[in-house]
């Protein structure tokens, strides 16, 4: 039988077609028209285009199929237009998982977000019970995936949808081709243009202990439930620098406190919105608001359930500084 993933051509998603196909699936991979085929270059895959707020081509997409990987997300951390998003990420859910269960899809594991957790201030760790409330969330995107995570635990409520939920902290390593935001930031360290950092932190995982997470989350998540697919707890100061060690750059020595990075932010935001532009500044308001969190999480649950067991973080940044070196994003 064939299983669906959505997202395919993405970082994780991408990951996760890689891991199917490890285990002898029959994948179909859902791709939208405008996005890179990169990471799906060379894969025994079936590719279809479609849209996940276009009813007909989902419906193409999940004809015949025996399960579901629901890993697409419009994720930015800026912009101009919050109900594209909206749309995206809330509607395009519960789209996507009618859409596969009307198709045959008999289990789906939705890919949430650590996002949608609440952190503390102080460097606590969140888990999977940390209470949290739509007004905890911060910027649209934030908002979006929490809303996203509210509508189909109602499809698993109200319509028994067969849906396992898994919340992947900050994924790290090789075919961040476009690159996601932590993957830009490895990017400016290893190039040597990052000579201070601001005092956040966040939980650093390999991007292929995420997909593996995914399918364990199928074979052995209960339904409704959700794991969190995190790694290593590690300070932004800390993780720039061993990125500048991987790299032979001086690590930063400067650590700014939000409070002198908001005006910038608020400049660069204004200019951009001006301008009527489209790609992420440097530095957002949304960006510096949700620094003032430590990303900490445990991943204790999704260890002692699923049997989970990422590797070490320091191996996550070492293969994507590597990859990014291979592929030409740090220069010559």
């Amino acid at each position: 039988m064939t299983v669906l993933v959505t997202g395919a051509s993405g970082f994780v998603g991408a990951a996760v077609v890689r891991s199917l196909l490890a285990r002898g699936e029959s994948v179909r991979a859902l791709v939208r028209s405008s996005s890179p085929r990169t990471n799906l270059d060379g894969l025994d895959v079936e590719t279809v285009q479609g849209d996940l707020t276009d009813a007909a081509s989902l419906r193409a997409a999940t004809r015949g199929i025996s399960a579901l990987y629901h890993v697409a997300a419009d994720y930015r951390l800026w912009c101009l237009h919050p109900e594209e998003m909206m749309r995206a990420n809330v509607d395009g859910s519960v789209n996507i998982i009618r859409a596969a269960l009307d198709g045959g899809a008999s289990r789906v594991v939705y890919t949430s977000s650590v996002a949608v957790l609440k952190p503390g201030t102080d460097g606590s760790v969140a888990d999977e019970t940390t209470p949290t409330t739509a007004a905890d969330m911060i910027g649209p995107y934030k908002l979006s995936k929490f809303l996203a995570e509210e509508a189909v635990r109602g499809l698993v409520v109200r319509e028994g949808a067969p849906v396992v939920i898994v919340n992947p902290s900050t994924p790290i390593g090789p075919r961040d081709v476009r690159p996601t935001p932590t993957g830009r930031t490895i990017v400016e360290a290893a190039l040597g243009k990052m000579p201070a950092v601001v005092d956040t932190g966040l939980n650093v995982v390999h991007v292929d202990d995420v997909a593996a997470g995914h399918l364990l989350a199928f074979d052995r998540g209960q339904v409704g439930e959700r794991y969190i697919l995190g790694g290593d707890d590690m300070t932004l100061l800390a993780l720039v620098s061993e990125v500048c060690r991987l790299a032979g750059r001086t690590p930063p020595r400067l650590v700014v406190p939000q409070g002198l990075i908001m005006p910038v932010a608020w400049v660069v935001e204004t200019l951009a919105r001006l301008r009527r532009q489209e790609r992420e500044p440097f530095v957002t308001l949304d960006g510096v608001r949700m620094s003032r969190y430590k990303m900490f999480f445990s991943s204790a649950k999704a260890r002692s359930a699923l049997g989970y067991a990422p590797r070490p973080a320091s191996e996550a940044l070492r293969d994507a500084v590597t990859w990014f070196r291979e592929n030409g994003y740090l220069g010559g």
